[in-house]
Protein backbone atom coordinates (compact mmCIF):
# COMPACT_ATOMS: atom_id res chain seq x y z
CA UNK A 1 0.00 0.00 0.00
CA UNK A 2 1.68 3.36 -0.90
CA UNK A 3 0.99 5.84 1.59
CA UNK A 4 1.69 10.03 0.80
CA UNK A 5 2.25 12.25 3.83
CA UNK A 6 1.18 15.63 2.89
CA UNK A 7 2.16 18.82 4.84
CA UNK A 8 1.43 21.97 4.11
CA UNK A 9 3.34 24.02 6.51
CA UNK A 10 2.42 27.96 7.24
CA UNK A 11 3.62 30.43 9.46
CA UNK A 12 1.50 29.41 12.43
CA UNK A 13 0.15 26.25 11.09
CA UNK A 14 0.50 23.21 10.32
CA UNK A 15 -1.86 21.40 7.88
CA UNK A 16 -1.55 17.02 7.27
CA UNK A 17 -3.36 15.09 4.93
CA UNK A 18 -2.35 10.83 4.83
CA UNK A 19 -3.53 9.57 1.59
CA UNK A 20 -3.37 6.20 0.35
CA UNK A 21 -2.54 6.23 -3.14
CA UNK A 22 -4.66 3.46 -5.07
CA UNK A 23 -7.76 4.42 -4.32
CA UNK A 24 -6.90 8.44 -3.60
CA UNK A 25 -8.52 8.14 -0.14
CA UNK A 26 -7.66 10.25 2.80
CA UNK A 27 -6.81 8.17 5.94
CA UNK A 28 -6.30 11.43 8.25
CA UNK A 29 -6.24 14.74 8.10
CA UNK A 30 -5.32 17.10 10.69
CA UNK A 31 -4.22 20.91 11.64
CA UNK A 32 -1.89 22.34 14.10
CA UNK A 33 -2.75 26.17 15.01
CA UNK A 34 -1.64 29.03 16.76
CA UNK A 35 2.30 28.01 16.34
CA UNK A 36 4.04 29.99 18.63
CA UNK A 37 1.22 31.19 20.86
CA UNK A 38 0.79 31.02 24.42
CA UNK A 39 -1.96 28.31 23.44
CA UNK A 40 -1.76 26.28 20.19
CA UNK A 41 -4.84 24.17 19.26
CA UNK A 42 -4.93 20.30 17.46
CA UNK A 43 -7.34 18.80 15.24
CA UNK A 44 -7.35 15.57 13.88
CA UNK A 45 -9.43 13.37 11.88
CA UNK A 46 -9.40 9.92 10.90
CA UNK A 47 -12.57 8.30 9.60
CA UNK A 48 -15.92 9.27 11.51
CA UNK A 49 -13.88 10.51 14.77
CA UNK A 50 -12.57 14.29 14.83
CA UNK A 51 -10.99 14.99 17.79
CA UNK A 52 -9.66 18.21 19.35
CA UNK A 53 -7.12 19.60 22.13
CA UNK A 54 -5.84 22.79 23.24
CA UNK A 55 -1.95 22.60 23.96
CA UNK A 56 1.00 24.84 23.47
CA UNK A 57 2.99 24.28 20.78
CA UNK A 58 6.33 26.40 20.66
CA UNK A 59 7.45 25.72 16.99
CA UNK A 60 7.33 23.50 13.92
CA UNK A 61 9.30 20.46 15.44
CA UNK A 62 6.74 20.46 18.39
CA UNK A 63 3.99 20.35 16.32
CA UNK A 64 4.96 17.59 13.95
CA UNK A 65 5.60 15.95 17.66
CA UNK A 66 1.69 16.73 18.22
CA UNK A 67 0.41 15.16 14.67
CA UNK A 68 2.63 11.88 15.29
CA UNK A 69 1.06 11.89 18.63
CA UNK A 70 -2.22 12.44 16.84
CA UNK A 71 -1.18 9.16 14.63
CA UNK A 72 -0.20 7.38 17.35
CA UNK A 73 -3.49 7.69 19.87
CA UNK A 74 -6.14 8.20 17.24
CA UNK A 75 -5.32 6.21 14.28
CA UNK A 76 -4.40 5.33 11.59
CA UNK A 77 -0.99 4.01 13.43
CA UNK A 78 1.94 4.85 10.77
CA UNK A 79 3.78 1.62 11.75
CA UNK A 80 0.57 -0.43 9.92
CA UNK A 81 0.12 2.63 7.25
CA UNK A 82 3.86 3.90 6.61
CA UNK A 83 4.02 7.03 4.67
CA UNK A 84 6.50 6.41 1.77
CA UNK A 85 7.39 9.74 0.82
CA UNK A 86 6.56 12.92 2.47
CA UNK A 87 5.18 15.81 0.06
CA UNK A 88 5.44 19.24 0.88
CA UNK A 89 3.43 22.81 -0.28
CA UNK A 90 6.10 25.20 -1.14
CA UNK A 91 5.05 28.80 -2.39
CA UNK A 92 7.72 30.20 -4.17
CA UNK A 93 9.96 28.41 -6.79
CA UNK A 94 11.02 31.10 -8.45
CA UNK A 95 12.82 30.51 -11.78
CA UNK A 96 14.53 27.72 -10.21
CA UNK A 97 11.79 24.97 -9.86
CA UNK A 98 9.84 24.08 -12.93
CA UNK A 99 8.81 20.55 -11.06
CA UNK A 100 8.47 18.93 -8.41
CA UNK A 101 11.66 18.61 -6.96
CA UNK A 102 13.25 16.18 -4.29
CA UNK A 103 14.43 17.89 -1.29
CA UNK A 104 18.13 17.55 -0.39
CA UNK A 105 20.41 20.25 1.35
CA UNK A 106 20.74 22.53 -1.62
CA UNK A 107 17.30 22.47 -2.26
CA UNK A 108 16.36 23.44 1.38
CA UNK A 109 18.96 26.61 1.15
CA UNK A 110 17.46 27.40 -2.70
CA UNK A 111 14.19 27.85 -0.61
CA UNK A 112 15.54 30.18 1.55
CA UNK A 113 16.98 32.20 -0.86
CA UNK A 114 13.68 32.44 -2.58
CA UNK A 115 11.93 34.18 0.85
CA UNK A 116 12.47 37.23 -0.42
CA UNK A 117 10.09 36.17 -3.08
CA UNK A 118 7.48 35.22 -0.56
CA UNK A 119 8.04 36.50 3.09
CA UNK A 120 4.71 34.91 4.01
CA UNK A 121 5.24 31.75 3.38
CA UNK A 122 8.41 30.33 1.93
CA UNK A 123 10.28 30.90 5.50
CA UNK A 124 6.90 28.97 7.11
CA UNK A 125 7.16 26.26 4.29
CA UNK A 126 10.30 26.02 4.75
CA UNK A 127 10.31 25.38 8.62
CA UNK A 128 8.21 22.47 8.06
CA UNK A 129 10.02 21.01 5.16
CA UNK A 130 13.37 21.12 8.09
CA UNK A 131 10.77 19.33 10.93
CA UNK A 132 9.54 16.83 8.81
CA UNK A 133 13.33 15.81 7.60
CA UNK A 134 14.50 15.70 11.18
CA UNK A 135 11.29 13.35 12.04
CA UNK A 136 11.16 10.97 8.64
CA UNK A 137 14.78 10.38 7.68
CA UNK A 138 14.51 7.14 5.83
CA UNK A 139 12.08 8.44 3.52
CA UNK A 140 12.20 11.04 0.31
CA UNK A 141 10.63 13.97 1.04
CA UNK A 142 9.29 15.97 -2.03
CA UNK A 143 8.29 19.97 -2.71
CA UNK A 144 5.31 21.01 -4.61
CA UNK A 145 5.81 24.28 -5.82
CA UNK A 146 2.94 26.78 -6.65
CA UNK A 147 4.70 29.08 -8.89
CA UNK A 148 5.30 25.68 -10.58
CA UNK A 149 2.56 25.52 -13.11
CA UNK A 150 3.03 28.89 -14.20
CA UNK A 151 6.51 28.30 -15.47
CA UNK A 152 4.56 28.04 -19.16
CA UNK A 153 3.72 31.56 -19.42
CA UNK A 154 5.12 33.27 -22.35
CA UNK A 155 7.49 36.44 -21.35
CA UNK A 156 5.00 38.71 -22.24
CA UNK A 157 2.82 37.50 -19.52
CA UNK A 158 6.02 37.36 -16.69
CA UNK A 159 7.23 40.26 -17.63
CA UNK A 160 6.98 44.18 -16.00
CA UNK A 161 7.41 46.84 -17.67
CA UNK A 162 10.32 47.74 -15.40
CA UNK A 163 13.66 48.76 -16.00
CA UNK A 164 15.14 45.95 -17.30
CA UNK A 165 18.09 45.71 -15.05
CA UNK A 166 16.34 46.61 -12.03
CA UNK A 167 14.14 43.71 -12.90
CA UNK A 168 16.60 41.08 -13.63
CA UNK A 169 19.31 42.10 -10.34
CA UNK A 170 16.12 41.95 -8.02
CA UNK A 171 14.13 39.06 -9.89
CA UNK A 172 10.85 41.10 -10.34
CA UNK A 173 8.36 39.42 -12.95
CA UNK A 174 5.20 37.47 -12.28
CA UNK A 175 5.43 34.23 -11.11
CA UNK A 176 1.84 33.30 -10.04
CA UNK A 177 0.20 30.75 -7.10
CA UNK A 178 -2.08 28.15 -6.41
CA UNK A 179 -0.47 26.59 -9.49
CA UNK A 180 -1.02 22.94 -7.50
CA UNK A 181 -4.78 23.81 -7.64
CA UNK A 182 -4.87 25.03 -11.06
CA UNK A 183 -3.22 22.06 -12.49
CA UNK A 184 -5.33 19.75 -10.46
CA UNK A 185 -8.97 21.45 -11.57
CA UNK A 186 -8.14 22.08 -15.10
CA UNK A 187 -6.80 18.27 -15.46
CA UNK A 188 -10.26 17.55 -13.15
CA UNK A 189 -12.79 19.31 -15.84
CA UNK A 190 -10.93 18.01 -18.84
CA UNK A 191 -11.33 14.24 -17.46
CA UNK A 192 -14.99 15.34 -16.74
CA UNK A 193 -15.98 16.85 -19.93
CA UNK A 194 -13.96 13.80 -21.46
CA UNK A 195 -11.66 15.86 -24.04
CA UNK A 196 -7.86 15.60 -24.03
CA UNK A 197 -6.10 17.55 -21.81
CA UNK A 198 -3.93 18.93 -24.63
CA UNK A 199 -6.67 20.14 -26.31
CA UNK A 200 -8.87 21.88 -24.21
CA UNK A 201 -8.67 25.63 -23.20
CA UNK A 202 -9.53 26.36 -19.90
CA UNK A 203 -10.17 29.22 -17.63
CA UNK A 204 -10.07 28.43 -13.89
CA UNK A 205 -11.31 30.65 -11.13
CA UNK A 206 -9.85 29.59 -7.82
CA UNK A 207 -11.86 32.11 -5.44
CA UNK A 208 -11.20 31.74 -1.79
CA UNK A 209 -10.08 34.02 0.48
CA UNK A 210 -7.03 33.88 -1.81
CA UNK A 211 -8.47 34.03 -4.91
CA UNK A 212 -6.38 33.80 -8.58
CA UNK A 213 -7.92 33.25 -12.22
CA UNK A 214 -5.80 31.45 -14.58
CA UNK A 215 -5.85 30.82 -18.36
CA UNK A 216 -5.18 27.32 -19.05
CA UNK A 217 -4.35 26.19 -23.00
CA UNK A 218 -3.72 22.39 -23.81
CA UNK A 219 -2.72 21.75 -19.65
CA UNK A 220 -0.38 25.28 -19.89
CA UNK A 221 -0.79 28.32 -17.95
CA UNK A 222 -0.38 30.79 -20.78
CA UNK A 223 -1.83 33.66 -17.85
CA UNK A 224 -2.55 34.11 -14.02
CA UNK A 225 -3.78 37.12 -11.96
CA UNK A 226 -1.33 36.69 -9.26
CA UNK A 227 2.19 38.44 -9.62
CA UNK A 228 5.55 38.41 -8.09
CA UNK A 229 3.74 37.79 -5.10
CA UNK A 230 0.00 36.81 -3.90
CA UNK A 231 -1.13 40.36 -3.91
CA UNK A 232 -1.86 40.88 -7.41
CA UNK A 233 -5.13 40.48 -8.99
CA UNK A 234 -8.43 39.84 -8.04
CA UNK A 235 -10.25 41.20 -4.85
CA UNK A 236 -9.54 38.78 -1.91
CA UNK A 237 -10.47 38.73 1.64
CA UNK A 238 -7.86 41.05 3.27
CA UNK A 239 -6.15 41.72 -0.09
CA UNK A 240 -6.59 44.54 -2.64
CA UNK A 241 -5.43 42.74 -5.61
CA UNK A 242 -4.27 45.38 -8.67
CA UNK A 243 -4.10 48.99 -7.15
CA UNK A 244 -2.07 52.14 -8.56
CA UNK A 245 1.27 51.67 -7.31
CA UNK A 246 1.20 55.55 -6.94
CA UNK A 247 -1.27 54.50 -3.90
CA UNK A 248 1.93 53.73 -1.97
CA UNK A 249 3.71 57.07 -3.14
CA UNK A 250 0.47 59.19 -1.74
CA UNK A 251 0.02 57.41 1.67
CA UNK A 252 3.68 57.62 2.52
CA UNK A 253 4.09 61.15 1.58
CA UNK A 254 0.41 62.34 2.77
CA UNK A 255 -0.54 59.69 6.14
CA UNK A 256 2.61 59.08 6.27
CA UNK A 257 2.94 55.19 6.39
CA UNK A 258 5.84 53.06 6.29
CA UNK A 259 6.65 49.92 3.96
CA UNK A 260 5.62 47.82 6.96
CA UNK A 261 2.30 49.47 7.14
CA UNK A 262 2.01 49.77 3.94
CA UNK A 263 2.47 45.86 3.76
CA UNK A 264 -0.18 45.36 6.29
CA UNK A 265 -2.64 47.71 4.71
CA UNK A 266 -2.78 45.86 1.47
CA UNK A 267 -2.37 42.54 2.50
CA UNK A 268 -4.38 42.11 5.74
CA UNK A 269 -6.72 44.98 5.85
CA UNK A 270 -8.15 45.62 2.14
CA UNK A 271 -9.87 43.90 0.35
CA UNK A 272 -13.34 42.73 1.08
CA UNK A 273 -12.83 43.21 4.63
CA UNK A 274 -11.97 46.60 3.88
CA UNK A 275 -14.10 47.66 1.44
CA UNK A 276 -17.10 45.84 4.11
CA UNK A 277 -15.72 45.58 7.43
CA UNK A 278 -15.74 41.71 6.64
CA UNK A 279 -14.05 39.21 4.47
CA UNK A 280 -16.45 36.17 4.85
CA UNK A 281 -18.58 36.26 1.13
CA UNK A 282 -21.45 34.73 2.77
CA UNK A 283 -22.12 37.90 5.36
CA UNK A 284 -21.42 40.40 2.66
CA UNK A 285 -23.65 38.66 0.11
CA UNK A 286 -26.50 38.63 2.85
CA UNK A 287 -26.03 42.08 3.77
CA UNK A 288 -26.14 43.09 0.00
CA UNK A 289 -29.30 41.51 -0.74
CA UNK A 290 -30.98 43.39 2.39
CA UNK A 291 -30.03 46.18 1.16
CA UNK A 292 -26.84 47.35 3.11
CA UNK A 293 -25.31 49.84 0.48
CA UNK A 294 -21.35 49.38 1.74
CA UNK A 295 -21.67 45.44 1.36
CA UNK A 296 -23.12 45.93 -2.57
CA UNK A 297 -20.48 48.26 -3.60
CA UNK A 298 -17.95 46.11 -1.95
CA UNK A 299 -20.13 42.80 -3.77
CA UNK A 300 -19.76 45.23 -6.96
CA UNK A 301 -15.67 45.72 -7.04
CA UNK A 302 -15.38 42.04 -6.06
CA UNK A 303 -17.44 40.91 -9.07
CA UNK A 304 -16.28 43.53 -11.63
CA UNK A 305 -12.62 42.37 -11.15
CA UNK A 306 -13.19 38.73 -11.72
CA UNK A 307 -15.36 39.56 -14.57
CA UNK A 308 -12.19 42.10 -15.84
CA UNK A 309 -10.11 38.96 -15.67
CA UNK A 310 -12.41 36.35 -16.72
CA UNK A 311 -12.93 38.73 -20.12
CA UNK A 312 -9.03 39.05 -20.53
CA UNK A 313 -8.66 35.21 -19.96
CA UNK A 314 -11.14 34.38 -22.58
CA UNK A 315 -9.43 36.78 -25.35
CA UNK A 316 -5.83 35.21 -24.07
CA UNK A 317 -7.26 31.73 -25.32
CA UNK A 318 -8.72 32.97 -28.32
CA UNK A 319 -12.20 31.46 -27.16
CA UNK A 320 -12.41 28.66 -23.78
CA UNK A 321 -14.30 25.53 -24.09
CA UNK A 322 -14.49 25.69 -19.84
CA UNK A 323 -14.61 27.97 -17.18
CA UNK A 324 -14.33 25.79 -14.13
CA UNK A 325 -14.78 27.13 -10.46
CA UNK A 326 -12.94 26.16 -7.30
CA UNK A 327 -12.30 27.12 -3.85
CA UNK A 328 -14.83 28.04 -0.95
CA UNK A 329 -16.17 30.74 -2.72
CA UNK A 330 -15.80 29.38 -6.47
CA UNK A 331 -17.46 25.90 -5.43
CA UNK A 332 -20.44 27.51 -2.24
CA UNK A 333 -21.61 31.05 -3.83
CA UNK A 334 -24.27 30.67 -6.36
CA UNK A 335 -24.76 34.49 -6.01
CA UNK A 336 -20.72 35.52 -7.02
CA UNK A 337 -21.35 33.02 -9.90
CA UNK A 338 -24.48 34.26 -10.89
CA UNK A 339 -23.60 38.08 -11.04
CA UNK A 340 -19.89 36.75 -12.68
CA UNK A 341 -21.67 35.25 -15.56
CA UNK A 342 -24.29 37.45 -15.94
CA UNK A 343 -25.09 39.05 -19.88
CA UNK A 344 -21.67 36.79 -21.24
CA UNK A 345 -24.31 34.84 -23.83
CA UNK A 346 -22.67 37.20 -26.63
CA UNK A 347 -19.50 34.96 -25.51
CA UNK A 348 -20.94 31.52 -25.30
CA UNK A 349 -21.41 31.28 -21.56
CA UNK A 350 -25.07 30.47 -20.34
CA UNK A 351 -25.57 29.41 -17.13
CA UNK A 352 -28.48 27.87 -15.85
CA UNK A 353 -29.94 29.08 -12.70
CA UNK A 354 -31.57 26.09 -11.42
CA UNK A 355 -28.10 23.87 -11.94
CA UNK A 356 -26.13 26.60 -10.42
CA UNK A 357 -28.25 26.83 -7.50
CA UNK A 358 -28.11 23.61 -6.94
CA UNK A 359 -25.81 22.00 -4.13
CA UNK A 360 -23.94 19.06 -5.61
CA UNK A 361 -21.55 17.17 -4.48
CA UNK A 362 -18.69 16.55 -6.72
CA UNK A 363 -17.83 17.96 -10.34
CA UNK A 364 -20.80 19.49 -12.10
CA UNK A 365 -21.85 21.54 -14.82
CA UNK A 366 -23.54 24.45 -14.37
CA UNK A 367 -24.23 25.83 -17.60
CA UNK A 368 -27.52 25.17 -20.16
CA UNK A 369 -27.08 22.22 -22.62
CA UNK A 370 -26.90 24.94 -25.40
CA UNK A 371 -23.73 26.52 -24.19
CA UNK A 372 -20.68 26.99 -26.18
CA UNK A 373 -18.52 27.45 -23.12
CA UNK A 374 -18.58 24.34 -20.57
CA UNK A 375 -18.83 25.97 -16.94
CA UNK A 376 -18.25 23.23 -14.24
CA UNK A 377 -17.86 23.48 -10.20
CA UNK A 378 -14.62 21.39 -9.83
CA UNK A 379 -14.17 20.67 -6.04
CA UNK A 380 -10.38 21.82 -5.64
CA UNK A 381 -8.19 18.96 -4.01
CA UNK A 382 -4.29 20.65 -3.46
CA UNK A 383 -2.91 18.16 -1.13
CA UNK A 384 -4.35 15.20 -3.48
CA UNK A 385 -2.31 17.10 -6.30
CA UNK A 386 1.10 17.29 -4.23
CA UNK A 387 0.78 13.51 -3.24
CA UNK A 388 0.63 12.46 -6.95
CA UNK A 389 3.38 14.67 -7.46
CA UNK A 390 5.15 13.61 -4.53
CA UNK A 391 5.07 10.16 -6.31
CA UNK A 392 5.89 11.02 -9.78
CA UNK A 393 9.60 12.45 -8.50
CA UNK A 394 10.39 9.72 -6.67
CA UNK A 395 9.50 7.31 -9.29
CA UNK A 396 7.46 5.01 -6.78
CA UNK A 397 4.60 2.53 -7.94
CA UNK A 398 1.11 2.85 -6.57
CA UNK A 399 0.81 -0.72 -4.67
Amino acid sequence: MSVVLVVNSGSSSLKYQLIEMAQERTLASGLVERIGEASGNVVHRHGEEKTERAVEIVDHDVAFEAMLENFAQHGPSLEEAPPVAVGHRVVQGGRRFFEPTIVDDAVERDIEELIPLAPLHNGANLAGVRAARRVFRSIPHVTVFDTAFHTTMPDSASYYALDHDVATKYRVRKYGAHGTSHKFVSEAAAAHLGRPYDQLRTVVLHIGNGASACAVDGGRSVETSMGMTPLEGLVMGTRTGDIDPAVLFHLHRKAGYSVDQLDELLNRKSGLLGLTGTNDVRDVTERALAGDQRAALGLDVYVHRMRHYLGAYLVALAGADAIAWCGGVGENSVEVRRRVLEGMEWLGVELDEARNAERVEGIHEISTDASRVRVLVVPTDEELEIARQTLQATGIAVG
